[in-house]
């Protein structure tokens, strides 16, 4: 499903936080046009209305990310209204003069469906990843929505509705009342103690009035930076921005809420979760990005992450079940947390004492000098790796310069090199202030049994099906929907079979000096842990972590480090790392792959972590959701509801570990990809000097499902203490497999019902007209063997049997009634714009091309399958429904309160 806008609420995770950069510093205003001295691949300017523009060359694929970055977010909003910017975010996909609501979503939708938009405290964000022949049209909405917004009253009251309901949607997820309850206390009394989610209260009061005026206010092209990263010709580019943008007026700002930070009170506090294992959050206060400090916070904050220093150290003792050290970067000041994940039935209060003390020796003591080079090394190599996807890239320099202070990316890695181990002990000292650290923990708390649900879809709802009507595209967007061909792909792998039977596949790129290794061992735990061993496969996974025969876990870290490498063994397994560098991450990658260390004391402490953490999981609301799923859905016999045990888990040795590694890890069931800065030549010399010799024995096993047979409608209800909304699932079982010629129309009409976010079916009914979702998605999955039909929504409990009968009678709708010339032309060009926008990303490609290998698909299969999708008419589509879905057999499982 396509990326739904959002508000970034969340702490960020520690490897975002140490590519993002900061803020501006260009040559050039609002009292005239300024053009910079040219970079290589960068072209940047200033409009004379005080646009700032940024434009980054990156030719990885025929793709372009725009980000239109608005300096004002949450901490601008009016006292007593704290969702005001998020709003504010809403309505600006709800039209604006010139281009209408349906028009927009269809525009989206036509463009590939890949836009999205997130509220932070002093910024709002609006993103766009298209064909690169697409960039105007993105341009064009961005351009028309910064000139106004409509924001009438009858737009705000639908989507009040559907931001109530994200609303309900976060306070349901422990995870963010945690970090929200950490943030009020350690910036009480300024703008920064509330994210930019807003309140249900606040939303009741806030009018369209309001929300135009803080448009008005704050969304002016003085107070905008827009960054554009990809496959574009960057000075045809930037005339198109200055005809789009050059003559909307600047504005007079007003001036910016004073953050004045409070002494921080030290406190402790506990939330429930209903996830299976708990999280312990430290958190300590620190200055913003822009603070001449912030570069060796950011050097201490990836020594403390290290696998080699102590806080992890607490892992292989068996004291956490995971452990990280982050940053979470503010305009005006920022948080340092360290969080680490423990067993129900541990005692977070140990934990927090093993923390203290570790933290405070670095605060007392000094940092480990290696651990400083270390890290410096992989700021190198990060700065290499975000050049590897381009809406990472745009990303990247978006937050550069919008939130930190400098002109570039590269700017942060210069005054990063700069730092020294003096630097790092300094600010340890004087922000690991362990006097006025807050504390949060997340203690795992069970919700029930499932039990059979009251009521089937509910009854007839007055609400009108969401069949979009034909809507007349503005002419500069009229094009895109015209032009219905199959993009050229920029993929031209080469393949080979080792004699060993693995797989290789080479994809040369040299948008980075970077080569990136992904692998995947064909696998199904469930087809192939023998009885009494399930949980072996889980338990096996951990135990790669541990080094190889050669390298202790310490020592395998520590070589990694020398070349800035990161490396993961496993079932999907991966390298990346400097061109240079590419010869010894395969060899490092090969040695954990192939010669895993697989210590005994290691599986002592895991086997009984494991134990522990499968039996919180086996009770936690979120596995009982999906066992509840397969249940309703598989007969009893079924592999899939195979689950492991706490005794299951005690009773593995490692004998058997070593047997189901020896019976699953075979080169003939393996695939790697080598994609990156280097030749198809040199990636096979080296991939086979360091895999040529790993060898199989026996045949290949069996590992497809069982054909699915078609099941009997069910109604299960899941309780869940901490949720105030559901979860929903419909479900059906398909005997379609990915390879099935049907497979096509069906996702073509998928795509019309709920599969392309706003122009869809399903959103339109739950979401635009009716506000009762916040979002709904439809999903077809098919495997080898077997598929599955799901729908998936969050509402209120009183709404969910609503939702649930408006999804069915939009499926009986899509059998009974062929789909529209205009629909269906819309969503061909979606599913046809997404095979380049698959290709915009190292990652991506890598994973996707694995995918296909897994499925037994040919490598081109998006170029087949657009073909495919062009071809098809609206009768084939209506068939394939017809023959396929079973609105009647849906499976109904909620997880949260009673649904009513």
């Amino acid at each position: 499903m396509p990326q739904d806008h959002h508000v970034r609420r969340s702490p960020p995770t520690a490897l975002a936080l140490l590519v993002a950069f900061a803020a501006l510093a260009f040559a050039g205003s609002a009292a005239g046009e300024t053009v910079a001295a040219p970079e290589a691949g960068v072209l940047r300017a200033a409009l004379e209305n005080g646009l700032r523009v940024v434009i980054v060359r990156n030719s990885l694929a025929p793709v372009v990310a725009t980000s239109v970055n608005y300096l004002a977010g949450s901490a601008e909003a009016p006292a007593g209204f704290p969702g005001t910017a998020h709003a504010m975010e809403h309505m600006m996909f709800r039209g604006s003069p010139g281009l209408t609501a349906d028009q927009l979503a269809d525009i989206g939708s036509i463009v590939g469906g890949d836009f999205n938009a997130n509220t932070r405290e002093d910024l709002t964000q609006y993103l766009f990843t298209v064909p690169a022949e697409d960039l105007d049209i993105a341009l064009n909405i961005e351009a028309l929505r910064m000139r106004a917004v409509l924001a009438t009253p009858q737009e705000w009251q639908h989507e009040r509705g559907a931001i109530e309901q994200e609303v309900a949607q976060d306070l349901s997820e422990p995870g963010y009342k945690l970090f929200e309850k950490l943030r009020a206390r350690m910036f009480a009394g300024t703008p920064y103690a509330h994210d930019a989610l807003g309140t249900r209260p606040s939303f009741e009061k806030t009018t369209a009035r309001m929300l135009k005026d803080f448009h008005d206010t704050w969304y002016a092209p003085n107070n905008a930076i827009l960054v554009i990263a990809g496959n574009v010709d960057p000075e045809a580019t930037l005339s198109e921005v200055k005809r789009l943008f050059g003559d909307i007026p600047a504005k007079k700002l007003p001036a910016k809420p004073r953050v004045a930070l409070r002494p921080v009170q030290p406190i402790s506090f506990t939330v429930d979760t209903d996830q299976p294992a708990g999280t312990l959050m430290f958190a300590t206060r620190t200055p913003g990005p822009r603070d001449t400090d912030y570069a060796a916070l950011e050097v201490l904050a990836d020594v403390l992450s290290s696998k080699r220093f102590a806080l992890y150290g607490l892992v292989p003792r068996g004291k956490a079940t995971g452990a990280e050290f982050a940053l979470n970067p503010l305009p005006q000041a920022g948080l340092a947390y360290a969080v680490l994940s423990f067993n129900t039935g541990d005692d977070p209060k140990a934990l927090e004492s093993e923390v203290r003390k570790i933290l405070g020796a670095v605060a007392r003591d000094s940092v480990p000098e290696e651990l400083v080079a270390a890290a410096k090394l992989q700021e190198r190599s990060e700065a290499q790796f975000q050049r590897n996807s381009i809406p990472e890239l745009a990303s990247v320099w978006a937050d550069a310069l919008a939130l930190y202070g400098l002109k570039s990316p590269d700017e942060n890695l210069a005054r990063i090199e700069k730092v020294t181990v003096a630097d790092v002990n300094r600010v340890a000292r004087k922000y690991l202030d362990l006097n006025h650290a807050i504390v949060g923990i997340m203690l795992p708390r069970g919700s029930g049994q499932p039990v059979p649900a009251r009521g089937g879809f509910g009854g007839q709802e007055s609400i009108a099906l969401g069949e979009a009507h034909a809507t007349q595209l503005p002419r500069w967007a009229e094009k895109a929907l015209r032009r219905l061909e199959v993009p050229p792909s920029t993929l031209h792998p080469l393949v080979s079979t080792l004699p060993n039977g693995l797989t290789l596949i080479v994809q040369t790129e040299d948008v980075s000096d970077t080569v990136s290794v992904y692998g995947h061992i064909r696998n199904r735990p469930e087809m192939q842990e023998a009885t009494g061993e399930e949980g072996v496969a889980p338990l096996l996974d951990r135990l790669l972590g541990y080094g190889s025969e050669k390298l202790d876990r310490l020592a395998f870290q520590q070589q990694l480090d020398a070349i800035g490498a990161r490396v993961r063994a496993g079932t999907d397994f991966s390298a990346q790392a400097l061109s240079e560098h590419f010869d010894r991450a395969v060899e490092l990658l090969a040695d954990n792959e192939l010669h895993p260390a697989l210590p005994d004391a290691a599986m002592q402490v895991l086997r009984s972590q494991t134990a522990q953490g499968v039996a919180a999981r086996n009770a936690s609301p979120g596995f009982l959701t999906q066992r509840s799923l397969r249940a309703a859905l598989y007969p009893v016999t079924d592999p899939s509801l195979r689950m492991s045990t706490p005794e299951s888990v005690r009773s593995l040795t490692p004998q058997l570990v070593r047997g189901y590694y020896q019976r699953v890890f075979r080169p003939d069931m393996a695939t790697i990809v080598v994609i990156g800065n280097t030749t198809p030549q040199a990636a096979r010399a080296t991939v086979e000097k360091y895999f040529g010799a790993w060898h199989s024995e026996g045949p290949k096993p069996e590992i497809d499902l069982p054909v699915a047979l078609a099941n009997a409608t069910n109604t299960i209800a899941v309780p869940d203490a901490s949720r105030v909304q559901d979860r929903v699932i419909l479900a059906q079982t398909l005997a379609l497999t990915r390879a099935d010629s049907d497979y096509y129309p069906l996702e073509l009409g998928n795509t019309v019902l709920g599969g392309s976010f706003y122009a869809t079916r399903l959103s339109i009914d739950l979401r635009k007209n009716s506000g009762l979702v916040y979002s709904v998605g439809s999903m077809l999955q098919a495997g080898r063997s077997r598929g599955v039909y799901l729908v998936e929504y969050a509402s209120d409990p009183q709404n969910v049997l609503k939702a649930a009968s408006m999804v069915s009678r939009e499926l009986l709708a899509m059998q009974s009634t062929p789909v529209g010339d205009d629909e269906l032309t819309r969503a061909k060009a979606c599913l046809v714009r997404q095979l380049p926008l698959s290709e915009a990303g190292v990652t991506e490609i890598a994973q996707g091309m694995l995918s296909r290998v897994d499925l037994g698909l040919p490598l081109d299969e998006p170029t087949n399958a657009a073909r495919r999708y062009i071809a098809l008419d609206a009768a084939a589509v209506q068939a394939s429904f017809r023959k396929w879905v079973r609105p009647q057999d849906l499976v109904r499982v909620t997880e949260g309160p009673t649904p009513r």
